[in-house]
């Protein structure tokens, strides 16, 4: 597995050592020892989720004020624009924001640790996204951010029309967030 830092360093891109053939392809999705070693510290994972989206359908800014969630993102089928936003006010990438891009062709990970927003949108005609937390969902301290908040300005991919649930309509802007210490 080769770990890239992103401009927030804490932020990791993984891609996995891939082997293909004519019969199709393996590698190795997840190792707790390589993953650590990657991103320079222990973490423990709880929770796995499984999510399903049509084109353009936009996910996002979530984060959890308290019980906050590290995730390992990676999608299975299709292609995403993924982007974590950092909210620790006391981090020198404070309201910086980096996007990858996601796909099951690429088969890349990203590492977003625990006091960051979160969100993505699809690229294909449909994605699966997959993701292990930290922590479990805590409806309570859920928080959103606006997709198109103008102090992150944040590159969405051109020519999206995003599709948005109604909690992601109703996200706050950045400078009326919560954030962390």
């Amino acid at each position: 597995m080769k770990a890239v830092s992103l401009t927030i360093p804490d932020v990791v891109l993984i891609e996995p050592k891939v082997f293909g053939d004519g019969r199709g392809f393996f590698f190795e999705s997840f190792n707790q020892a390589g993953f650590e070693k990657a991103v320079n510290r222990s973490v423990r994972f709880v929770q796995d989720n499984h999510s399903r989206s049509m084109r353009h359908v936009l996910r996002g800014l979530h984060y959890q004020i308290q019980q906050p969630q590290g995730k390992l993102v990676r999608v299975v089928q299709g292609e995403v624009f993924d982007v974590a936003v950092d909210l620790r006010k006391s981090s020198p990438t404070f309201g910086q924001w980096v996007g990858q891009v996601l796909s099951a062709e690429n088969k890349h990970q990203l590492w977003i640790p625990e006091g960051f927003a979160h969100g993505f949108t699809v690229l294909s005609d449909t994605a699966e996204f997959l993701y292990k937390t930290t922590d479990y969902y805590a409806p309570a301290y859920e928080r959103c951010i606006r997709w198109d908040d103008i102090t992150l300005n944040i590159t969405w991919p051109a020519g999206i029309q995003p599709v948005l649930s109604a909690k992601d309509a109703g996200g706050v802007s950045f400078a009326r967030a919560e954030v962390f210490d």
